[in-house]
């Protein structure tokens, strides 16, 4: 009885080794059984930055001037975005009209349409009845 999909039944190739003690070291290498290693290595990225670090300057340890710099880097792309421009598309355009809105404006259209499934009710209500 063989394996159909494995090696030959020239023998048990897992029980050839001699057996070790459990907690031994392993037996060392053998000429064939190491990986080969890469001709040239490749470097990833450039000199180390610290976050908010733009060109890498700050690296050196500058303390308190690289905080202050990534916030008002940060408050001027926040002003950016606030600018922003027109609006794209029409989600856009709805979206910039929802802006303008008051909350005012926004609660009496609330009511208004509250009101008026109420009268939708109330006529369902007295068809129904007839």
């Amino acid at each position: 009885m063989g394996n159909c999909c494995g090696k030959s039944s020239s023998g048990d190739d897992n029980f050839q080794s001699p057996g070790r003690v459990l907690g031994s070291a392993p037996p060392p290498a053998q000429a064939g059984d190491t990986a080969r290693v890469p001709a040239k290595a490749t470097k990833v990225g450039g000199p180390p930055r610290t976050l908010g670090g733009g060109d890498g300057s700050a690296a050196g340890g500058g303390g308190g001037g690289t905080a202050e710099d990534a916030r008002r880097k940060a408050a001027e792309a926040a002003e950016a975005r606030a600018k922003g421009g027109r609006p794209v598309g029409k989600l856009g355009e709805q979206l910039a009209e929802q802006r303008k809105r008051t909350m005012s404006d926004t609660l009496k259209d609330a009511s208004a349409e509250e009101r008026r499934r109420r009268e939708m009710d109330a006529a369902e209500e007295a068809r129904a009845h007839n």
